[in-house]
């Protein structure tokens, strides 16, 4: 039987993207990234009347890819590619260094 160690620990603290776990619960409990905290902004500015906008980073944190999720009364009487269109104008310039982006939108309800 081989003994315990670190070197034998290793794989089993590991997440399932290969990051060690304690990267990953920092991760997880972290604030917004920087391109959480700038994308969320432009947002709020392009759309000064949304009831709730929420950006999160899918990329693992290095800035690739983003779902955004957007509620705004700006959207109101807009087709879902309308509503996209305004959100991917707004995003022009940052949507430039993104691999992808996630958007879902809605008009308040009320």
């Amino acid at each position: 039987m081989a003994a315990w160690g670190p070197a034998s620990a290793a794989p089993l603290l590991r997440g399932s993207h290969g990051l060690p776990l304690l990267h990953c619960v920092h991760r997880m409990f972290a604030s917004q990234t920087e391109g959480e905290l700038k994308v969320t902004q432009i947002l709020k500015e392009k759309f000064p009347r949304a009831t709730a906008i929420k950006v999160t980073d899918i990329s693992g944190g290095c800035g690739a890819m983003y779902e955004i999720k957007i509620e705004s009364e700006e959207f109101k009487e807009k087709r879902t590619v309308q509503q996209h269109q305004m959100v991917n104008q707004a995003l022009k310039e940052e949507i430039k260094g993104m691999h992808g982006l996630r958007i879902f939108t809605s008009v308040p309800k009320c």
